[in-house]
């Protein structure tokens, strides 16, 4: 399953995660954390404009290695581009164009819209589209947060890739229909936040997020009698899931992003326990499983 891994970068660029303890990392860890990842057998690399100096770093990694045409890079363009520029087909080209040189690759694996509000103007995905065409992306796609706009993205032709948010607490886009959707219409499907941003790893939840302890500590008895820790059983819960092709996480240290490669190279099989998960967490508290809400 380490093909299906997807090493997010937001955390280069960002203090990034609810959970980040050691905020953004120097030029030269970022470095090695990326060499770590491809030694581990990571190809996929999930980037966006927004993400600070993470596609600079990125690319200085890939230009330094010589391995641009080893990896597969993912990028989103800037969340408010095409709110501030009247030339639609200007601004996508210069923005599609701008990542490709910091990245220092000849295309992008992936381009997705980073505003999931974007999926509903044509004007966009055709200028995109027109993009793909050309050669400078290979993929069209979007990050969405809510179920009616994965399934009006998994319904639209100019859209190749659809990155949702998934895990044991936030099953919404299973139950919504979405992935069987994109299933029968062959669409590509990234689903990120394993852990939730790091929520499930911390020691102390905020006050507004009280509700977590309950949820976790049901977690807790659900796991160990598979004798799984957190970490296992919330990767191993996307990781397996037939319907979803590949899993984006993001790492704080090293070993973190050892022990996640591990888990997934490991090819450990908890069907059982991700069919308890599924029946015991069917009931999602939006306020718990979406960032924005916090």
């Amino acid at each position: 399953m380490i093909n299906k891994l997807v090493l997010g970068t937001a955390q280069l660029g960002l203090k990034y995660g609810i959970n980040n303890k050691f905020g953004k990392p120097s030029k030269k860890y970022s470095q090695q954390l990326l060499d770590k990842a491809y030694e581990m057998g990571i190809r996929n690399f999930d980037t966006a404009f927004a993400y600070g100096n993470a596609e600079e770093i990125l690319g200085e990694w890939i230009l330094k290695n010589g391995i641009k045409n080893s990896v597969k890079i993912i990028s989103k363009i800037k969340l408010d581009a095409l709110e501030t520029e009247y030339n639609i087909n200007r601004v996508i080209r210069n923005h599609v164009n701008v990542s490709i040189e910091r990245l220092k690759i000849d295309s992008l694996n992936g381009y997705l819209l980073h505003n999931p509000e974007h999926v509903y103007r044509n004007d966009v995905l055709e200028k995109l589209y027109e993009c793909k065409i050309s050669g400078l992306i290979l993929h069209l796609g979007v990050s969405i947060y809510e179920e009616d706009d994965a399934i009006y993205a998994a319904n639209n032709k100019y859209i190749d890739y659809i990155q949702i948010p998934y895990s044991f607490l936030d099953q919404r886009m299973d139950k919504s229909g979405f992935l069987n959707t994109a299933k029968a219409n062959k669409k590509t499907v990234f689903a990120r936040s394993p852990f939730i941003q790091g929520l499930i790893f911390m020691d102390s939840i905020p006050e507004n997020l009280i509700k977590v302890k309950e949820y976790l500590k049901h977690f807790d008895e659900i796991i160990s009698k598979y004798n799984l820790t957190r970490q296992e059983a919330s990767l191993l819960f996307s990781l397996q899931q037939l319907k979803i092709d590949f899993t984006v996480f993001s790492v704080d240290t090293i070993e973190q992003l050892v022990e996640n490669c591990k888990i997934a190279a490991s090819n450990r099989k908890i069907d059982n326990c991700i069919a308890e998960l599924k029946k015991e967490f069917r009931v999602t508290d939006r306020s718990t499983v979406i960032p924005s809400l916090w």
